[in-house]
């Protein structure tokens, strides 16, 4: 297997190819992702986030046979954490020899070499104790491919000649420095007379005494030729240090030189192989964090039956929002949805704080979620890859003098209209709310049948609980001309408290009102009640 091309995400060469050249891609941006609240769960340093999203089944299904590997193998994780550094290493490495020039390039091929073996042996020990164990193939192919490279002549050899020219090079102790003078006794020209595993002695009187030896040596100094690191700028030093490693390199340019064909014929090679797997890594490392952490957590996990994208399904069985259940302490309220025949809109409404937010954020972390490749936040899951997702939520960072913040809420509907298809998912959250219950409603029936024409799936959570009977005059237009059908959901109460439960339902904006009223005791019978018994005491 030729390994130049391979990757952790993508299964072949093509689908590779495919979506860096922007096939199979949906518009999924840092923005959405941002609001949605997965930037802070992943923290990726590497890559951002929307550049791993998808719409290819075959590539969602390798990257879930991985995720599944990890998670049942815990080790995979601890290995790859071990692996992250050395690899950021060898990175800053290359930095320091492309900043300095040549004069570090044969020293620091003996460090590279070093790290270079560090991240095989790291690897090794920690993917051959699962390799058995492993069901994807990219983490099987990756632990054949470090076995090989471990298990090799090549690599014992490497081992051998890297402890033999390392051990040579840390015995250096001291270097005698030759320096010839002009007439006018001024330096004409100066080198390296030789190489010494000893360091050279001051030459203190001192010294000297306590030594009982007055005798001066080939390693003794007899004057200092500059207060090394005293008084001296960064750029003496720099410039002090760069000529000492310079001629330590010209010395062993004859041994380092092969060595250095090795790192470029051999090392290299398989040292970018890793490398350009460090941001597919983090992702992997990162992702499981999150699947593992909702499994502690007693939260089911499926892996997702993926349909055509045509299809547009969508029909969760114990959804629930990841993020929220990362946050709270116990167990989070699941539901069920399903966007169909008579349902690719849904208008959700229900009592502040009653959960609508967060079911409507869950159906894009499922969607998010899937297109990455991991496990869905259900019991199982049925569902269709979607080109674009959108969400327009509250916000009060634009600027909106101009516009005003209804205005602002409009011009935002407007451009997703723009580029919104029938393969699309669109998030709203309380949208109009910055208007009277007239208008938005008004608007928001305006934006429900340009929807409906459209045909993508949407979920809207709203306060407007009188846009239900808007409803049914707009579904009567869609099954005259064939478009997409809006049901109805509500965020349910139970006696006065929030059941977070969403049901498929009509709206009674009555009950939610008698409800909390009287949780709150100022219904007219509960208010009467209070003032004649406290005027009567």
């Amino acid at each position: 297997m030729d390994f130049t091309n391979f990757s952790l995400l993508f299964p072949d060469v093509e689908s590779q190819r495919a979506h860096y050249a922007g096939e199979n891609v949906p518009d999924i941006d840092m923005f959405v992702l941002d609001e949605l609240g997965l930037l802070d769960v992943f923290d990726l340093h590497n890559r951002d986030l929307n550049e791993f999203v998808t719409s290819d089944p075959a590539v969602m299904r390798y990257r879930m046979d991985t995720f599944a590997d990890m998670l049942e193998n815990e080790g995979i994780s601890k290995t790859l954490n071990r692996l992250i550094p050395i690899l950021g290493d060898i990175m800053e490495l290359r930095r320091l020899e492309a900043d300095s020039g040549d004069a570090y390039s044969y020293l620091s091929s003996i460090t590279e070499i070093e790290l270079y073996i560090s991240s095989i042996d790291t690897l090794h020990t920690g993917l051959s104790e699962v390799r058995k164990k492993l069901h994807g193939k990219a983490l099987t192919a990756l632990a054949d491919r470090i076995a090989e490279l471990a298990e090799s002549e090549y690599y014992a050899e490497l081992n051998q000649k890297l402890a033999e020219l390392t051990n040579r090079v840390r015995d250096i102790k001291s270097v005698t420095i030759g320096v010839n003078l002009d007439a006018q006794l001024r330096p004409a020209e100066a080198g390296v007379l030789s190489i010494n595993p000893q360091p050279f002695r001051s030459g203190d009187v001192l010294e000297k005494i306590l030594r009982l030896n007055f005798k001066d040596d080939e390693y003794t100094c007899i004057a200092q030729l500059v207060p090394f690191g005293k008084k001296q700028t960064d750029n003496q030093k720099t410039a002090l240090s760069l000529a000492f490693t310079s001629a330590i390199n010209e010395v062993y340019k004859s041994s380092l030189r092969s060595w250095k064909k090795i790192v470029q014929s051999y090392v290299l090679e398989n040292t970018d192989f890793l490398l350009n797997l460090m941001p597919e890594i983090e992702f992997f490392v990162k992702g499981t964090e999150m699947l593992r952490r909702l499994r502690e957590k007693g939260n089911s996990l499926c892996s997702p039956e993926v349909r055509p994208a045509s299809e547009r399904a969508f029909s969760a069985k114990a959804l629930y929002n990841p993020c929220v259940a990362l946050k709270i302490d116990g167990s989070i309220v699941t539901n069920d949805l399903e966007f169909d025949d008579n349902a690719t809109i849904y208008v959700l409404s229900g009592p502040n704080r009653g959960g609508k937010s967060v079911i409507t954020c869950a159906v894009g972390h499922a969607q998010v979620m899937m297109q990455l490749g991991m496990f869905v936040p259900a019991d199982s899951a049925v569902m269709s890859p979607v080109d674009a997702i959108f969400t327009h939520f509250p916000t009060g960072a634009e600027d909106t003098i101009d516009k005003g913040r209804l205005g602002e809420e409009c011009d935002r509907l407007r451009e997703i209209f723009t580029v919104i298809s029938p393969e699309s998912l669109v998030l709203m959250d309380e949208s109009f709310s910055s208007t009277g219950a007239y208008e938005a409603s008004y608007i928001a029936a305006e934006v429900l049948a340009a929807l409906s024409h459209v045909g993508c799936r949407c979920m809207f959570s709203t306060h407007l609980h009188q846009l239900a009977a808007e409803l049914d005059g707009i579904n009567e237009r869609a099954k005259e001309t064939g478009h997409a059908l809006i049901d109805t959901l509500v965020a349910g109460m139970e006696t006065g408290q929030r059941s977070f439960k969403i049901l498929r339902k009509k709206p009674d904006g009555k009950s939610y009102a008698r409800d909390i009223a009287e949780k709150y005791g100022i219904t007219y019978d509960s208010i009467v009640t209070n003032f004649d018994n406290r005027t009567k005491q």
